[in-house]
């Protein structure tokens, strides 16, 4: 340490007669008479055991400082904080600053140890003519005081915080014995760095890092001589001199400091005068402090971090534990989030969903990276803030679980139908399968009944679904079928084939769960046409298990935390697991590749260069919600664009960014977004195909089809459907009475899943008399008519016989009709 003027007992007997003074003071005042010099021996004498029995053991509390949350390219979100405090080294605080402040605050800090003589001397002068007491409080002194303040607060103590600020003799004297203590611990540069890192210099800002960066958008080690002197002259007052609010104030006690300091022969005078020459308000490039997630550079995104950060066991046993080593610890965050991805996304969807639009509709976007988990966006099209009265700001995360957001998610349409199509695929059910879509009649729907259910979990009574585009029926293909999302293929696909209770454990194993953490419902609306509400993100990270060949990966914010120290508190990696067979995800990637092909409903927006991509649409009933959910191998998107509030308006006729809709699909905005923000995400990245299936996956496995001749059209329709076929009925002439079921075609073995033609009588027709009969003589041989094709004989179990002359050909199905899905 530097050297030390005065020796304990010079400071013992000035704090003696300090206290004779102010005691005699107090006496006079009442009064009272006392011969204060004759007493003062005696006095001393005592003061000097009374101030040796005050603790000397000063200890502190780590500083509360702010945290920082990183993008993934290191640049600063947000600094979540209870103070703005940054910590840093004395070598990375400008000299200049050093020696503003000392010279403001105690220009004879070098000299002393603890206690100013001199400073005293005039306090208690001071204290003899005011009723206060005064102290010439040296740096040491100060920081003994702002730090037991600190720590009381820190603990929670706010009354021995109260009364580390109160101007009384004893806290006078025992700050006085700390300071000395202290100084007998720490070098003068420790003491240095600790006080301006404590001090506070206005407008919330904590320290002289904190407060550069505030001010002047610099770091304290780049301070130049004015910038220090504005701020070394804020700490005796800062609720009154903060230059942002008060910059006439500030511009005074700049001054001053800069006075001093030529005084001192620390800086030339025309150095300072040439400073004192500039208004404050042109030295000032004041960065708003991120504390908020209002202020961040990417609002929700920090608030989705802050809130799953505070779920973590790393921060701390309990809740307050972990919000304070959030708020207080000054952890580093580094998060997986692409502010080039972000910024694109953001872009894209206010271009076509503008923020506070004056229809209500909103916009929200996630992306992931398959494989890892990696969240590398979310965002929306509203401004963050709590501000009720504000159209278009909300604090509700429309992209995340409730638990993250508050948001109770969105139904999510057709996009539940992929569940479905792995349910079939693991099944057996091949690529090219022809299945039936169940005719109906005008806008009655197609009617499925309970018995028709293979679990537990269907419907206990009649269950009607129509299509978007109306009656579409017959067979077609299933890859044809999910590429126009006929609902009439898709529900007694799940209802008497692959089953509600499979499909709903298949959207658990996938990773998607209901915005509020609970599983999907057993109900085959939910698990077929989507109405159970999920978030965008949760959405995202179960299609990228598609996209990484069945692998399904948890998701993944955060990377690294580490605390002020730079000791790594917490690490994440990718958390994934195989829940899909890859040869199945590759299958059920293919047919989601017909989505983005000529007649699928995406089939208008192909990614730039000729990118693969797989997806699939989604609308809600009535037009309420809609949805696209896409990937690549290398990313994964889910748009969603609908009502946010809840309020359940139809997105029918409306004009929303200008644009008018008569209807929102799924195709009309989520798709365009999404394939703007896909474009953008995968630049610099080579394109990846996606794995081809197996033939064995594509042709699907083949099984035997019931004996059904015989049986009623009831007991044949659910023979079918538990053998993995569905029945479509196909009316024969036959000898046989109506409605008898005569059998099936084919009869013997077909593809799982696929639609078969059950064949029932129609009673026999004969047929029409011969146009312009020719002779009898050249006629040629009548056909005895062996049923062959015909009514009679056309499937397994139907009668021998046709009827005389020959049935009329028996059919197979009929062809496929109008397509349907989401636009």
């Amino acid at each position: 340490m530097q050297g030390r003027a005065q020796s304990l007992p010079q400071v013992l007997r000035l704090l003696g007669a300090f206290v004779v003074t102010a005691v005699a003071m107090g006496l006079l005042m009442a009064g009272l008479a006392m011969p204060a010099v004759g007493a003062s021996g005696v006095a001393a004498n005592s003061s000097i055991a009374a101030f040796e029995e005050l603790p000397s053991e000063f200890t502190t509390s780590p500083l509360a400082q702010q945290s920082k949350i990183l993008d993934a390219n290191g640049g600063v979100i947000a600094t979540p904080y209870d103070e703005n405090r940054i910590i840093v080294p004395l070598d990375e605080i400008a000299p200049i600053m050093q020696q503003a402040i000392v010279a403001i605050e105690d220009e004879r800090f070098y000299d002393h140890n603890g206690l100013d003589l001199r400073g005293l001397s005039r306090a208690v002068v001071s204290n003899l003519t005011k009723d206060s007491v005064q102290g010439a409080s040296t740096i040491t002194q100060q920081y003994v005081k702002l730090a037991l303040q600190e720590a009381a607060l820190n603990a929670g103590d706010t009354e021995a915080a109260a009364a580390a600020k109160e101007q009384t003799l004893h806290r006078k004297i025992q700050e006085a014995k700390y300071a000395m203590s202290l100084e007998n611990e720490l070098s003068k540069e420790q003491i240095l760095e600790n006080y301006l890192n404590l001090a506070y210099f206005g407008d919330l800002a904590y320290g002289v890092e904190a407060a550069s960066q505030h001010y002047f958008s610099i770091s304290a080690s780049e301070l130049n001589l004015g910038q220090a002197a504005l701020l070394a002259g804020l700490v005796q007052n800062p609720g009154t001199t903060d230059p942002v609010h008060n910059p006439q104030a500030a511009e005074r006690r700049r001054n001053i400091v800069l006075n001093r300091m030529v005084e001192l022969g620390l800086v030339k005078k025309t150095d300072a005068d040439a400073w004192r020459e500039i208004p404050v308000t042109e030295m000032l490039q004041v960065k708003p402090a991120q504390n908020t997630c209002q202020r961040a550079s990417m609002p929700f995104v920090c608030q989705f971090v802050i809130n799953w950060m505070l779920q973590q066991p790393e921060l701390g046993e309990t809740a307050d534990e972990r919000r304070k080593n959030l708020y207080t610890g000054g952890l580093t965050i580094q998060t997986t989030f692409d502010p080039a991805v972000y910024q694109s996304a953001m872009q894209h969807m206010t271009d076509l969903v503008p923020i506070g639009d004056e229809t209500g509709v909103g916009a929200a976007a996630v992306v992931v990276e398959p494989g890892t988990g990696k969240i590398l966006s979310l965002g929306q099209t509203s401004v963050y803030g709590n501000n009720e009265g504000v159209f278009g700001t909300t604090e509700v995360n429309w992209s995340v679980d409730q638990v993250y957001g508050e948001s109770g998610g969105f139904q999510i349409g057709s996009t539940a139908k992929i569940y479905s199509v792995v349910r079939a695929l693991e099944e057996g059910m091949g690529l090219e399968t022809t299945v039936n879509a169940r005719r109906y009649t005008g806008n009655d729907g197609a009617v499925f009944e309970p018995e028709e259910s293979v679990d537990n979990c269907g419907p206990l009574e009649p269950y009607t679904v129509r299509n978007s585009e109306g009656n579409v029926g017959g067979g077609m293909t299933f890859r044809r079928a999910i590429a126009r999302s006929v609902n009439t293929v898709f529900v007694p696909l799940v209802l008497s084939k692959v089953g509600v209770c499979d499909t709903q454990a298949t959207m658990a194993k996938m990773g998607l769960h209901k915005a509020n953490g609970d599983p999907m419902s057993p109900f085959v609306s939910e698990v077929t046409l989507g109405s159970g509400e999920t978030s965008p993100m949760t959405l995202a990270l179960s299609y990228a298990t598609l996209a990484a060949n069945g692998l399904y990966c948890q998701p993944l914010p955060v990377t690294e935390v580490t605390n002020a120290e730079g000791e790594v508190v917490m690490t994440r990696e990718p958390a994934c697991e195989q829940v899909v067979d890859k040869d199945i995800a590759a299958g059920v990637n293919d047919l989601l590749r017909s989505v983005m092909q000529r007649g699928g409903t995406g089939a208008d927006y192909p990614l730039a260069g000729g990118r693969e991509s797989a997806g699939k649409t989604g609308t809600t009933d009535r037009y309420v919600q809609s949805w696209f959910a896409g990937y690549t191998p290398q990313r994964a998107v889910a748009v969603y664009v609908g009502r946010p509030d809840s309020n359940n308006r139809p997105m029918r006729n409306i004009r929303i960014g200008g644009r008018y809709y008569e209807r929102v699909y799924g195709g009309s905005i989520a798709l365009p977004i999404w394939k703007r923000i896909m474009d953008d995400a995968h630049a610099g990245l080579e394109p990846v195909r996606f794995a081809r299936p197996s033939d064995a996956v594509v042709k699907g496995r083949t099984v035997e089809v019931p004996n059904v001749a015989g049986r009623s059209l009831k007991e044949a329709r659910r023979l079918l459907a538990q053998a993995g076929f569905d029945a479509n009925i196909v009316e024969v002439s036959s000898s046989a009475s109506k409605g008898a079921v005569l059998g099936t075609q084919p009869s013997s073995r077909a593809p799982w899943g696929s639609s078969v033609s059950l064949l029932v009588s129609s009673g026999y027709t004969p047929p029409p008399p011969p146009q312009n009969p020719r002779p009898t003589s050249e006629e040629p041989p009548g056909d005895d008519g062996d049923g062959r094709g015909g009514g009679g004989g056309g499937g397994r179990g139907g009668p021998g016989q046709g009827p005389p002359g020959g049935g009329p050909p028996g059919g197979g199905p009929p062809g496929g009709g109008g397509d349907d899905g989401d636009q």
